[in-house]
């Protein structure tokens, strides 16, 4: 993963590693996966829900994704996201829980490739903040202009 400073307040980012874009830009679990409660489990002392969340349909990334929760404040975990014939593809780890945009949120995720051991991609956000965007950003004819 490599991220670069361009001039002004745009930053640019180009993905190298194991973090494919479907990683990033589908990565919506409330509204591509039908979530059910599998088990609770506890995790470094941590009691977890584990979650398993199936795909609504074929148009996601990964068809299967179990997610572990922190019963205690609800933070993420760990994701693990397998494909349709049900393998193991890649594994998210949450971490450095900070204040962001409001509210505390997960700074850095570590993406573990399960098919490749040994090989993983961390993300790390830092300055997030909330802003207004106008309405036509969420049409289907300014999407097309950014392919």
């Amino acid at each position: 993963m490599q991220l670069e400073r361009a001039a002004g307040t745009h930053t640019l980012q180009r993905l190298t590693g194991i973090v494919a874009n479907g990683d990033l830009a589908r990565a919506n679990f409330a509204g591509d996966y039908k979530p059910k409660v599998l088990r609770t489990e506890e995790v470094d002392g941590e009691a977890m829900y584990v979650l398993e969340l199936t795909a609504v349909d074929r148009s996601v990334t990964y068809n299967r994704v179990l997610y572990w929760v922190q019963k205690s404040n609800f933070w993420p975990h760990k994701a693990e996201f397998y494909s349709l014939s049900d393998r193991l593809l890649k594994t998210c780890l949450y971490q450095k829980f900070e204040k962001a945009a409001g509210r505390p949120r997960p700074t850095r995720l570590v993406m573990q490739d399960a098919l490749r051991k040994g090989e993983e991609s961390t993300l790390e956000y830092a300055d997030m903040r909330l802003r207004e965007l106008p309405d036509k950003v969420f049409t289907k004819d300014y999407l097309k202009r950014l392919e």
